[in-house]
């Protein structure tokens, strides 16, 4: 027993160790993503169709909510908040939804998953272009809503476009991901804000509470704890939705 035991361990050490899986390859998974990217960008500029109805969306609500506002009930730094945010929400919905539905004509989506390309490079390149299309959105709504709301043009506001900066990635990467989730659903204008709003409560929480602070003039110290909790829900949820975006469009 002993020497079959040691004949054993010996066939163990000179065995092959299995072969590591090999790195990513970063560079060409950028690149690809930075291609698809382009390609996205490019069709919204001649079309524009995602754009314009966000924006629309967003300078009507900005309209509505001023006109129905009563400024001696509420102050306008108290209101600006939740209209900036509910406002930002909601119309990055609109463009989300067309991320993937650009690519069910002509199947270019399949197109899409048999190039030699990795999945996470189709994640990324729609999740910049979508970043992208929101943030274009919120540097004309921002402007907007301290024009109604008579907002100081301070540092303040200044840190709240950084706020929305950090708010638009983890939309935009939750939107991304539910957004190929559904692309291929009848209801897929239904589903994807079923699927998409609870994981933008997360997100949306943090950003409006130091959204809040900020413009009500507290130290920027007191809003540095909701920024914290809003940079690592934005880590978690694009490591999350890039690993998952694979089985995601596998199913």
């Amino acid at each position: 027993m002993t020497a079959r035991a040691s004949a054993d361990d010996a066939a163990d050490r000179r065995a092959p160790a299995e072969p590591s899986p090999p790195p990513p390859n970063w560079p060409g998974l950028v690149a690809a993503a930075v291609d698809i990217a382009r390609k996205d960008l490019a069709i919204e500029f001649r079309t524009r169709s995602a754009f314009l109805s966000a924006l629309v969306f967003a300078l009507l609500g900005i309209v509505i909510f001023n006109f129905a506002w009563d400024p001696t009930a509420v102050s306008a730094i108290d209101l600006a908040p939740g209209v900036l945010w509910v406002i930002f929400t909601f119309s990055g919905l609109l463009g989300l939804h067309r991320s993937f539905e650009v690519e069910r004509a002509d199947g270019a989506m399949d197109g899409l998953l048999t190039a030699p390309i990795a999945r996470e490079s189709i994640f990324l390149g729609k999740a910049a272009a979508n970043l992208v299309f929101v943030l274009a959105v919120q540097g004309v709504t921002l402007p907007a809503i301290a024009l109604f709301y008579n907002l100081p043009v301070d540092l303040g506001l200044l840190a709240v476009a950084g706020i929305s900066v950090l708010a638009a990635i983890g939309i935009v990467a939750v939107g991304t991901l539910f957004s190929a989730m559904v692309a291929n659903t009848r209801l897929a204008e239904l589903l994807l804000p079923m699927l998409a709003l609870p994981f933008f409560v997360p997100i949306v929480i943090p950003a409006g509470q130091a959204t809040a602070q900020l413009l009500s003039g507290r130290p920027p110290s007191e809003a540095l704890t909701w920024l914290k909790l809003l940079l690592a829900f934005d880590i978690v949820f694009v490591a999350a939705c890039t690993v998952g975006f694979r089985f995601t469009v596998e199913e």
